[in-house]
């Protein structure tokens, strides 16, 4: 099977801080460096790490191409990221020294996705094939229309969190992936508990609480337990979570098990500085998580 992904390229620029400034604070970086990232290309190295076959919609800059190029290096079909007249997209994260981070983010050519691009790519799916989508691209609900009249999976990262978005791509949506905090937005903006969306499945990803799936054909909640480690830098850390459980899916794995698979890359990766080029393979996750739970 093969998991497409429309999703963001962004270049990262990481400055390590003492700690996350303050509103009217200067404060001076430690360290600066440049790496590939964006929830889209995350998304997309974590599932190919975690040994899926995975096409990236997308789009870059003239000053993207080292970006292509690194997503192919990690394992992705990179052949329907198109070039366009836009800078490539990128994110300034402070990184503090507790591990937390903050980012601010330029869409640039993120937001410059075509319908053409998106059928052109969708063509070769087959049914049961899967399509990831986030918040930081233009045309998801085309997207999520598309991939569903051909009969594909289509899993949603309701991140970063925009209710309107939600609103147009959720009739489209199988599965909606979201933290304790956007469940919470989300039972907000419709007005109802999560569990009574109109989707198949939810997860939802709890911190140290661990993550859970909730199946709203059965009504069964599957639960994967959090693997404690000390971050170094948390950021990523959702979309390798989320990169390996649809990954680990798409290989054949139970919900539970493709749930312990998620919880221990995206455990592993915090203990690394870095977006997609810090994501673990599966042999070190696999080796990590043999580590620690036994």
């Amino acid at each position: 099977m093969t998991i497409f992904c429309l999703g963001s390229i962004n270049a990262d620029h990481f400055y390590s801080v003492p700690h996350i400034v303050a509103p009217g604070e200067t404060l001076a970086a430690t360290d600066h460096k440049i790496g590939l990232g964006g929830k889209g290309a995350n998304q997309s190295v974590a599932a190919a790490q975690a040994g899926a076959n995975v096409i990236h919609i997308g789009a870059v800059g003239t000053d993207g191409a080292w970006a292509v190029d690194r997503m192919q290096d990690l394992g992705v079909d990179v052949r329907h990221i198109k070039t366009v007249d836009a800078p490539t997209a990128h994110a300034i994260i402070s990184v503090a020294s507790d591990g937390e981070n903050a980012i601010i983010i330029y869409s640039g050519a993120n937001l410059i996705q075509s319908t053409k691009a998106i059928e052109a790519a969708l063509a070769e799916a087959k049914p049961g094939d899967r399509l990831i989508l986030q918040n930081e691209t233009s045309h998801q609900p085309e997207a999520a229309k598309a991939a569903k009249a051909q009969g594909l999976e289509v899993i949603y990262s309701a991140a970063p969190f925009d209710a309107d978005a939600v609103r147009a791509v959720l009739p489209f949506v199988d599965v909606i992936v979201v933290n304790d905090v956007e469940a919470q937005q989300l039972e907000a903006a419709f007005g109802k508990p999560i569990a009574e969306l109109p989707v198949q499945g939810i997860v939802i990803t709890r911190g140290a609480d661990g993550a859970d799936y909730i199946d709203l054909t059965t009504k069964q909640t599957s639960h994967a337990d959090a693997v404690p480690v000390t971050p170094v830098d948390t950021t990523g850390a959702g979309d390798t979570f989320l990169g390996f459980f649809v990954g680990g899916l798409d290989q054949g794995l139970s919900t539970v098990d493709a749930l312990a698979l998620a919880a221990g890359a995206g455990a592993l990766k915090v203990t690394r500085p870095g977006t997609a080029d810090a994501i673990p393979s599966r042999d070190e996750v696999n080796a990590f998580c043999k580590q620690t739970r036994t």
